[in-house]
């Protein structure tokens, strides 16, 4: 069993070594590196079944094991010493036993080493209550960016923020803010009892890993319409998508109640993908911003929720800004090139013409 617990060890530094974000394991292949976005064999004999469940049984947590044994699947945290942490994903696929790594850093990252623009994710951070919502596909660095913004509070205001997290990915230390992280199958059962208890134990800032169902989004809102600040994440490729991803979770007929809640309780929503940046930085997250304002709060609170693109790209003097102004800052600033910009743009011609200097205003069209 050592020795299994070793090859895994080995492939893991190897990842660390070549900077990779994720290592793939699955039965009878040699493992796979994402490198800079892009899936890569190691050089080395495949991994059998046998190695693979007793590296799981013997990495997990035993309080999971019960659970990987019903349901096939789980989460834990596994940490290399000297190596790093990893949040683990173990599932089984057509009957066999398969196995993601994702490489966590031990320090949270800064706005700067992110490629994000400080000024923007600062004022973001820094609201008194509210929800605000990282959005994006899995892997595009949501969880790196809700960590650079805790890192920013912690070096910047007092604050007890309280984490509910599936596995905990970063590790604070108590600097201007007291930080209690709760991992579900660990410190709490699951996201509901956490999610029932966290309001009595006197935040200021609650973390969410991911809003999940009804219930965790109903205690969102609740924490914030009494003075809480609320931060998680959501799977959805834009803002105009997660507003509406939030009602899904609800049946049609409590909608028009809750478009008002949900009007006056959103702060921001912020919406990222990675793309390739130049040689030797590799991936940089482009950013879609939706502030909410009084425009933005009108179309929640009528429904109107097609209009919130037209809204973002008018509203950048409170802060919004559209993928394809994000995709302009960073071609300006020589992070990545025009045309990988034009090839990740929601709207090429339309970046076309901000690169020229001509974009849309509240008023119309500026040059």
């Amino acid at each position: 069993m050592n020795e299994d617990i070793e090859i895994f060890n080995n492939l893991l530094l190897l990842a660390v070594e070549n900077g990779a974000s994720d290592v793939h394991v699955k039965t009878n292949k040699p493992a796979y590196l994402r490198l800079h976005g892009h899936l890569e064999p190691i050089d080395m004999d495949a991994i059998t079944t046998s190695q693979i469940l007793r590296f799981v049984e013997s990495a997990c947590p035993g309080q999971f094991l019960d659970r990987w044994q019903e349901e096939n699947q789980i989460d834990f945290s596994f940490q290399v010493e000297e190596v790093g942490r990893f949040r683990v994903n173990a599932f089984h696929q057509r009957g066999t036993p398969s196995v993601v790594f994702r490489h966590v850093k031990d320090r949270p990252p800064t706005f700067e080493e992110l490629n994000h623009d400080p000024e923007v994710f600062k004022k973001l951070t820094l609201f008194n209550d509210g929800i605000l919502l990282i959005c994006g596909a899995t892997g595009s660095g949501k969880s790196s960016t809700l960590a650079a913004m805790m890192n920013y509070l912690n070096h910047t205001v007092d604050r007890h923020v309280v984490t509910l997290e599936d596995p905990i990915e970063f590790n604070f230390s108590d600097i201007k803010c007291i930080f209690n992280q709760r991992e579900v199958g660990i410190d709490v059962p699951d996201f509901s009892s956490g999610m029932r208890s966290v309001l009595r134990q006197d935040p200021d800032i609650i973390l969410i890993g991911e809003m999940r169902d009804k219930e965790t989004f109903n205690t969102a809102l609740s924490a914030a319409e009494t003075g809480h600040y609320v931060f998680s994440t959501l799977h959805s490729s834009n803002a105009q998508q997660a507003v509406q991803r939030i009602f899904e979770f609800y049946p049609p007929d409590e909608h028009i109640g809750l478009r008002r809640q949900v009007a006056s309780s959103l702060r921001a929503i912020v919406t990222q993908k990675l793309v390739p940046a130049l040689e030797g930085i590799g991936r940089v997250p482009v950013v879609e911003t939706f502030v909410l304002e009084g425009l933005g709060r009108n179309a929640i609170t009528a429904g109107s929720f097609e209009k919130i693109p037209a809204i973002i790209e008018a509203g950048r003097e409170f802060g919004s800004k559209s993928f394809n102004f994000d995709l302009y800052r960073l071609i300006r600033e020589g992070v990545i090139t025009k045309q990988v910009g034009l090839a990740c743009s929601p709207n090429p011609q339309a970046l076309e013409m901000n690169l020229k200097g001509i974009f849309l205003s509240s008023g119309g069209i500026v040059n």
